[in-house]
């Protein structure tokens, strides 16, 4: 089988220090699925190439026709907000869901364009931030994707969040906070809220410069320096992502039709 040709779109910059090491966002998911993969060799499962969305207009997009599957990384600005680019990253992103063979991955800001533009409400919470290691509820569906896990752990850096569900997915996760942290509708599209790609050390790194400029208060920076040394499933995560490219759960029963 030929490999995957992941698009990773990129919506940001990683903080200075992880930025240094990795070279954008494309390092950082390509360290991810590096590891998700193992012990074969990546470039045997994925062909992945990187394209900054965030510059307007932005010639970065890639042919839906030379590609597979798209990823939409997280951000740190809002996917509620109606800049040239989100706006042009929302149209892309209605025209990848409707190509007749891309699918297409949602990570944090990434899960929110993909609600965005299947018509789901985006807005800052009331509840404020959910960050670093946090545990959030499978579904009936999630477990059922996850195989052994009756909860995940996964890295999180979000106070907006998608309101509803898309017509036509499936729940995976909750939290209290948040009740929508992940959708799947099979042969399509699978979104996860959290960030699978943060390392303990990105993690630290953004905690610290959040708290520094205030937009942290020491409530949220303590207990999330206190979680950020957790084990957590981002690994996992990522290696159910590329169960779906790989057609996987082209289809999968709805546990709540059975």
């Amino acid at each position: 089988m030929a490999p995957i040709r992941l698009a990773i779109l990129e919506a940001d910059t990683p903080v200075p220090q992880a930025n240094e090491k990795y070279k954008g966002y494309l390092g950082v998911f390509t360290h991810l699925f590096r590891r998700a993969v193992a012990p074969e060799p990546l470039e045997s499962v994925l062909t992945i190439t990187g394209h900054d969305v965030v510059a307007f207009p932005s010639t970065a997009y890639p042919d839906l026709d030379s590609i597979d599957a798209v990823l939409i990384t997280g951000s740190k600005y809002n996917s509620f907000d109606n800049d040239d680019w989100i706006v042009s990253l929302v149209e892309f992103t209605r025209k990848a869901l409707t190509h007749p063979r891309v699918k297409v991955i949602g990570v944090c800001f990434g899960h929110q364009i993909v609600a965005r533009a299947m018509g789901c409400l985006v807005q800052r919470s009331d509840k404020g931030w959910e960050v670093s290691v946090t545990e959030t509820t499978l579904t009936d569906k999630g477990k059922q994707i996850f195989g052994d896990h009756k909860t995940l752990k996964i890295q999180q850096m979000h106070r907006d969040q998608v309101y509803g569900i898309p017509a036509g997915a499936q729940l995976l996760a909750s939290t209290e906070k948040c009740p929508n942290h992940g959708f799947l509708v099979p042969n399509r599209v699978i979104t996860i809220q959290g960030h699978p790609e943060f390392t303990s050390d990105i993690m630290s790194e953004i905690l610290v410069l959040r708290h520094g400029t205030g937009l942290f208060t020491d409530e949220v920076y303590e207990s999330g320096v206190r979680r950020n040394g957790d084990h957590h499933d981002g690994v996992d995560v990522t290696k159910v992502f590329i169960r779906f490219l790989q057609g996987e759960f082209d289809e999968v029963e709805d546990p709540a039709q059975k």
